[in-house]
């Protein structure tokens, strides 16, 4: 069975700086499992076929002005029906602090009530990212993610290859370490994956023979980053005599990481190869492959030209 992440109500209010309007003894330890968030117009109206108490309720300008619409009677009954369903909150925007009969029906269902400043539509943007970063599906993977000319490579490879003396040329050659040793890789969208480092050691590197080094307090705040997109995954294996490596780059591989296919490479590693000054010229390459620009190709069909010349 997969697991089920979820974000506390307390920690959301952080990240998104709400104001708790209204919130009973408990609140802050309530758990959100959902990514969807709805905006219960339809309810309101008379609608209430499906309607998902886990999701959190968004109630803009439209909402509020329809309910002021109401008769009173009409408009108690009307919260009423959505306070009994108890949904895990309910969050006012435009800095609206919504109306006596929501407040108290809110305290009476143990229902938390929310406001922000922010308008609707930026709001639920902010919302749907947060809870997507949050709930994403994750892995952890042993590998290296470092940022290079603001791409997220992964570096992966058997222990003892280089994956972290590589990071640590990258970082002084001006690029930056998201993390080491151990990279937490989310899903959060179907196209993208990010990785981040454990808390516990991020912007740590272990360098054997050295030790742990702490890569912020030696390099500065400019040679860490704490989460970057997944963007190209380098796979790094000792050279083997005699085994075919790709010389042309006519083809573009593919590694899959969590359903999404990422662009991939295999680099040899052998003693005097520069692999941080690779791994830039991989990442490059990669980039121009992206805006449609192929030398493999271009070199091709300048060659093919020529044997149809002669």
């Amino acid at each position: 069975m997969a697991e089920e992440y979820s974000i506390s109500l307390k920690e959301l209010i952080q990240k998104l700086n709400l104001f708790p309007l209204v919130f009973n003894q408990g609140d802050e330890a309530k758990r959100i499992y959902r990514k969807e968030v709805n905006r219960p117009g339809l309810f309101l109206t008379g609608f209430r076929e499906y309607f998902f108490p886990e999701r959190i309720q968004i109630l803009g300008r439209t909402e509020c002005e329809y309910l002021n619409t109401l008769e009173e009677d009409k408009k108690n009954d009307t919260v009423r029906q959505l306070m009994q369903r108890k949904p895990v909150c309910v969050i006012f925007c435009h800095g609206n602090r919504s109306m006596d009969c929501m407040t108290d029906l809110a305290m009476e269902y143990g229902v938390p009530i929310l406001v922000t400043e922010e308008d609707t539509s930026a709001f639920m943007a902010r919302l749907i990212a947060e809870l997507n970063l949050a709930l994403a599906e994750r892995i952890t993977r042993h590998g290296v993610l470092v940022e290079v000319f603001g791409e997220g490579v992964l570096l992966l490879g058997d222990s003892g290859v280089g994956k972290s003396e590589t990071a640590i040329d990258l970082v002084k050659r001006g690029h930056r370490l998201i993390a080491d040793d151990a990279v937490e890789i989310k899903r959060v969208s179907d196209k993208t994956v990010i990785g981040s480092a454990p808390e516990m050691i991020r912007h740590y590197v272990e360098l054997r023979g050295i030790g742990v080094v702490d890569v912020r307090r030696l390099f500065g705040m400019g040679a860490v980053k704490d989460t970057e997109k997944i963007d190209l995954i380098i796979h790094l294996e000792q050279w083997e005599q005699g085994k075919f490596y790709d010389r042309l780059g006519m083809d573009t591989e593919y590694t899959e990481l969590m359903g999404i296919r990422i662009p991939s490479v295999t680099i040899p590693v052998r003693p005097g190869r520069n692999l941080a000054l690779i791994i830039e010229i991989a990442t490059m390459n990669m980039r121009q492959k992206l805006m449609g620009f192929n030398t493999a190709e271009e070199l091709n069909q300048r060659l093919m030209k020529q044997l149809e010349g002669e």
